[in-house]
């Protein structure tokens, strides 16, 4: 198990935060599990980032992300922390999964051979 990103271990601990949040800002119903779901999910890709390292994980915490940042508005998200809390959780994943990929070698080298090797 090898970190090659920084931005692993950053999704790893907002993942973490996912899931004890709903305890910290007494979240209720749906918003709870879904919260903790979104977070575990975070963690599986920043884990499986260590384990096998790859650029294909980015764009799974892309569409986590993506999900933390609608959550609060399909799952009635009661306390304005909570909201604040996926918002800006969501943000920070996207964030920095397209960081990583923007600083990936094999992505880089899988996008210029993809989109420029036929421009000439």
């Amino acid at each position: 198990m090898r970190i090659q990103h920084w931005q692993d271990v950053a999704s790893l601990v907002v993942g973490a935060w996912l899931v004890v949040s709903p305890f910290v800002l007494g979240m209720a119903g749906a918003a709870v599990w879904l919260t903790i779901a979104l977070g575990l999910g975070v963690i599986l890709f920043a884990v499986e980032a260590f384990v096998i390292p790859s650029y294909l994980e980015e764009w799974g915490e892309m569409l986590l992300g993506l999900a933390l940042v609608v959550a609060p508005w399909t799952a009635g998200y009661e306390p304005g922390a909570a909201t604040v809390s996926s918002l800006l959780s969501g943000l920070l994943v996207i964030l920095f999964a397209v960081w990583e990929l923007m600083t990936d070698r094999d992505f880089s080298t899988w996008w210029h051979d993809r989109w420029h090797h036929g421009a000439g």
